[in-house]
């Protein structure tokens, strides 16, 4: 292997960089969300405050919408489940992480307590999660040093110089 075809870049088939386990990391934690998301909502919806209220209903919506993105066979009594989880999954994950952090951080806005915070905080840690992937891999030191190698010689091809001299 050449120096060329290491600093090439990888061909895109349309994979967003996520390995099959970290996949199933994502969902089962967007399943463990929802769940958290739902019991601590209508734990919320269990008083006479409305701003609890309405934090609850949407701590308990959140969890549909995971549940509805994440794992769409736990809704196959919903018609548009699948339509839903197809688009879904069309979703860079930034998206993803922006949308789930997002509705998790909305119910905690709207009433601060204890239930939200801990109801909200697996959902919140999904899309940390697709952030993450959003990051993108970490290089290796080789790698990277071939490639700062080869970009100091197309350097030094550009100016004319081989001593280092100016």
């Amino acid at each position: 292997m050449n120096i060329d075809e290491a600093a090439a870049p990888k061909p895109v088939t349309g994979d967003d960089g996520m390995t099959w386990w970290y996949r199933w990391l994502c969902k089962i934690v967007g399943v463990l969300g929802g769940v958290s998301c739902a019991i601590s909502g209508v734990w919320m919806c269990v008083t006479v405050n409305p701003l609890n209220i309405a934090a609850g209903v949407w701590m308990v919506l959140n969890a549909f919408v995971l549940f509805l993105c994440e794992v769409p066979f736990c809704c196959q009594f919903i018609e548009f489940a699948n339509a839903v989880a197809a688009r879904a999954d069309k979703f860079k994950p930034w998206q993803k992480a922006f949308f789930y952090c997002g509705m998790a951080l909305f119910p905690i806005f709207l009433s601060f307590s204890i239930t939200t915070l801990f109801g909200n905080a697996i959902a919140f840690a999904t899309g940390v999660l697709y952030g993450l992937v959003s990051l993108g891999k970490k290089g290796d030191a080789v790698s990277y040093a071939r490639l700062n190698h080869q970009k100091l010689g197309d350097e030094e091809k550009l100016t004319g110089t081989t001593d280092g001299s100016i």
